[in-house]
């Protein structure tokens, strides 16, 4: 810098530092933590609701199967029975009509087994595009669909509900806007600039050294407006993590219901429904062999057999999708410590 002063020349030269007061660059540095905290929790929540999907998406695609088998079982029955009704319209035993119903019943049971067929191909799709591969490709890990694991109480799962990844995302926003408020609070607080230099006058042959020192006084600006503001985004972000903290625990009792109404009611036909209709058609159909029964009879038991076992086939279905949410929801693996033999083992 140069000045004139009584016809002297004056040559100053200086450098300046300014030095940051009340915590700036600490409140700088919670702010991007707080945003690399947050980018992490959105690839973990991410992680999460994929494991999720391909949870619910593998055992889909067990259940399609055992669909397709039991579909395909039906297909058999139906035809043993059109054989039985022939050998008794032949016999002069029934009208034809009634062998005609039971191709009827075959024609119907062909059909289930289609719509098995597609369900299938729809489901491994769908896994397929989930994990990356080929549909043609998906080789299936071992996994027993009826084997539903009895999980946590509802209380622990509630407790574990707090590190859900909707909550931990609430959570590190709650942090961030609390780092910016600081960082809002602290640009309160004026700066201190320190300079230091050396000056020479052309009539003088030394030069002095110059030390100076600045300190802003903000009368007109405390930056009111912007502290106000990051205080506002603060006190909405607590209102979003104490409604995230409830929306996490409903959506996780709501699951943890579904899945015990599902798992029991599967049990109950597998244990009880299930072999009875299976006895109920075979003792109809052996009885309409011997006369016994009429065709409407063994209609009626194939129809009753069928849909009990799509109810079991639909109750395991349900039972995985909740089981797939109670997993992404709880943030932790729900199975209950004493059955941690039945966990479900690899994924595709």
């Amino acid at each position: 810098r140069e000045g004139h002063q009584a016809g002297n020349r004056t040559t100053t030269v200086q450098i300046r530092q300014p030095i940051e007061l009340g915590g700036k660059r600490r409140a700088r540095l919670a702010v991007a933590e707080g945003e690399a905290g947050l980018a992490r929790g959105e690839l973990a929540a991410r992680r999460q609701e994929i494991r999720s999907e391909v949870v619910a998406g593998f055992y889909g695609v067990l259940v399609a199967q055992e669909r397709q088998t039991l579909a395909g079982a039906l297909v058999e029955l139906a035809r043993q029975g059109v054989e039985v009704a022939g050998k008794r319209v032949a016999a002069g035993k029934i009208s034809p009509i009634d062998e005609t119903k039971a191709r009827l019943a075959a024609v119907d049971a062909t059909g289930e087994l289609n719509q098995a067929n597609g369900a299938l191909a729809i489901a491994r799709t769908q896994l397929a595009a989930l994990i990356g591969r080929p549909a043609d490709a998906l080789v299936l890990a071992a996994g027993q669909p009826e084997q539903l694991p009895p999980l946590q109480p509802l209380a622990a799962l509630l407790a574990a509900g707090g590190e859900s990844a909707a909550v931990r995302r609430a959570r590190g926003v709650l942090a961030t806007q609390r780092a910016q408020a600081e960082v809002e609070r602290a640009a309160r607080i004026p700066d201190v600039t320190v300079s230091i230099g050396t000056q020479k006058e052309d009539g003088a042959g030394a030069r002095q050294g110059v030390i100076g020192l600045s300190v802003p006084l903000p009368l007109f600006n405390r930056n009111q407006g912007r502290l106000g503001a990051a205080l506002r985004r603060t006190d909405r972000a607590q209102e979003e993590l104490a409604a995230a903290e409830l929306a996490a625990a409903a959506a996780l009792a709501n699951a943890w219901t579904r899945y015990d109404l599902a798992r029991t009611q599967a049990s109950l036909l597998r244990q009880d429904v299930l072999p009875s209709a299976d006895s109920a058609y075979a003792l109809t159909l052996k009885g309409f062999e011997y006369g016994k029964f009429s065709i409407l009879d063994v209609l009626d038991a194939q129809r009753t057999l069928v849909q009990s076992r799509s109810r079991h086939a639909n109750a395991l279905l349900e039972a995985w999708r909740a089981y797939a949410d109670i997993e992404r929801l709880a943030g932790a693996a729900p199975i209950a410590e004493q059955d941690r033999s039945t966990e479900p083992g690899s994924y595709p």
